[in-house]
Parts: structure tokens; C-alpha cells; sequence
């Protein structure tokens, strides 16, 4: 039975729907876990510095494939190894950029995976806030420093602050324990609104990020559906669902015989608004009739 290697950034509880997508995706390529493959995790539980590590583990165990979804840390992680075994990725940022693959079209080596290319739409989640605050003359945006997509995200963030006449000030957040004043200085400073630039750090602690949203009265938005399920105002970015459901698809087909330098970078270009009504209530923003007609989702 060929088992793949899975390096997973979070703990089985924060990962469980994109798990369940890979899975499907898996099945729809004729493999089901304990049937006619086997899984074997690794999990970081949020401590992406131990990513190398668990990689390296994973190769030691000889395993067949390594899937490395969750983002850039992780593909960069496993591509660190230096492994021959085919590694498949899923990430939201521009995998070229990033140098995990030589090209989209043709990936090169024994790479190759599924990106979304949400970090490329986080001017868009800045225009959201922009239309939604029209009198606002500054706007907060959060980034994680030791993301590998940040730098890049804070540039396009910027000129869009340009073209929108707004002015940023940049918090940092690296760990779950600054969250909360990361919020409670946007509050005492008085920016307008919160952006939350795409990380997979902080997709995965949606519930507590919405939580604090609505406990300093911000109106934030992010990259996650998660967000505005969690109570959060509202999200827009890739679908984290169809990512990962490729992924599996893509796993599947490497173990079938495939080889990964034959199969091309797929790229989810499908992005997702969504609005929670119920908090732009309580925030005392509520969304206008075109926002709310063009949501992919309208939470009540």
C-alpha cells in the first residue's frame, strides 16, 4: 500500500475541512485512505519553525509522496529537503515568485501542485474596507513578518492605499498571543478598519480573530470564509475547498504513475465574497445593496 507523507502546518482540528477536501479529491483519483493508501501526518500544530523538521522526518520514513498543503512555509519546507520524492503543494501565493517551481506551465523537477493566488487579491480586501468606510482617511492592515508572501502583499497594499487616497498603518503579528493587541492599538490609534493580509497563520485562528473584532468594535476582514462564519464582518479570497480538492486529485494521479513534471501548476482562480449581516449590524456599518448582491454568501 503506497503511503503519502503529510506535512501539515496546524493541528488536525484547525485543518479538518481542507483535510476533507483532500481527501475527495484523493477519492475521485481511485484512492481511499486505509483502503489502497495510507496517510501519515505531520502536524505543526502552528509552530511553522518546526516545519523543517517534520519534512525531513517524512523523507526519512521513505514514505511514497509528500503532500505539503497550507501554504508557501510548507512547500518551501519540503522542497528544502532536497527529496527525490515527488512533492505535491497547495498554497495561495504565486509559486514562481516564491521559486518553488520553475514555471506554471511546466514545474520542472518533483514539483508540483494547486495555488490559488489569493495573496494577489489582497489589494481587493483594502477596496472592500475603502467602500465601506468612504470617509475614512486611514486604514489598518495586519501582517505576519515571517510570512514569505508579506513583503510582496505590503507593496501591492500600498499602491492600492495610493489609487484609494487612504493612508496605511501596518501592525505585526506573528503568534496568537499578539492578536489581541495587535486590535487593542488599532482601537487606541483610530484607523478606520482592519486588513488582514493573506496568511495561512491567520485563516486557521478565524474564531479568534472574529472575537476580537467584535469585542474592540472593528470592522476587519480577511481572507477565510471562516471569518465571517466565526461572527466576523466579512472575507474575500481563494476556495480553500477546491485547492485542496485538487491537491488530492493531483496526489492521486502521481501515484497512479504520473509524473509531476508532466502535470501543471493548477491555479483556482475562483475567489469568494462573503458578508456576515448580523456583525455589520452590531458594528454599525452595514453593507450596501451591490455588496451585498455580488457576495458569493450572505450570512444572516
Amino acid at each position: 500500500m503506497p503511503v503519502i507523507g503529510y506535512l501539515c502546518p496546524e493541528s488536525p482540528e484547525l485543518f479538518g475541512s481542507r483535510l476533507e477536501a483532500f481527501r475527495q479529491g484523493l477519492e475521485e483519483a481511485g484512492f481511499v485512505e486505509g483502503r489502497n493508501v495510507a496517510i501519515d501526518f505531520q502536524w505543526a500544530a502552528g509552530q511553522y519553525s518546526r516545519l523543517p523538521a517534520l519534512a525531513a522526518e517524512l523523507v526519512a520514513r521513505n514514505v511514497d509522496l509528500i503532500v505539503a498543503p497550507g501554504g508557501a512555509p510548507v512547500a518551501l519546507a519540503a522542497k528544502g529537503t532536497g527529496t527525490t520524492k515527488t512533492i505535491v503543494f497547495e498554497m495561495g501565493g504565486d509559486p514562481v515568485q516564491l521559486r518553488v517551481v520553475d514555471s506554471l506551465s511546466r514545474p520542472g523537477g518533483n514539483i508540483t501542485g494547486v495555488s490559488s493566488l489569493s495573496v494577489d487579491v489582497s489589494p481587493k480586501r483594502l477596496e472592500l474596507m475603502r467602500d465601506l468606510l468612504p470617509t475614512a482617511t486611514r486604514l489598518a492592515v495586519v501582517a505576519n513578518p515571517t510570512s514569505p508572501t508579506a513583503p510582496s502583499q505590503l507593496q501591492k497594499l500600498q499602491a492600492a492605499a495610493e489609487t484609494l487616497r487612504v493612508q496605511l498603518q501596518i501592525y505585526s503579528a506573528s503568534k496568537e498571543d499578539e492578536f489581541e493587541s495587535v486590535f487593542a492599538a488599532v482601537a487606541r490609534d483610530g484607523p478606520g478598519g482592519v486588513v488582514f493580509t493573506s496568511d495561512p497563520y491567520f485563516a486557521f485562528r478565524s474564531a479568534r480573530l472574529a472575537a476580537l473584532a467584535m469585542k474592540y468594535q472593528l470592522p476587519a476582514i480577511t481572507q477565510t470564509r471562516d471569518f465571517p462564519v466565526a461572527g466576523g464582518l466579512m472575507s474575500y479570497g481563494g476556495d480553500f475547498v477546491q485547492s485542496h480538492r485538487r491537491a488530492g486529485i493531483y496526489a492521486g494521479r502521481i501515484l497512479s504513475g504520473e509524473k509531476p513534471s508532466d502535470l501543471p501548476v493548477q491555479l483556482v482562480t475562483k475567489v469568494e465574497l462573503v458578508v456576515n449581516l448580523k456583525a455589520a449590524k452590531l458594528l454599525g456599518h452595514p453593507f450596501s445593496a451591490a455588496v451585498i448582491a455580488g457576495a458569493d454568501e450572505v450570512i444572516e
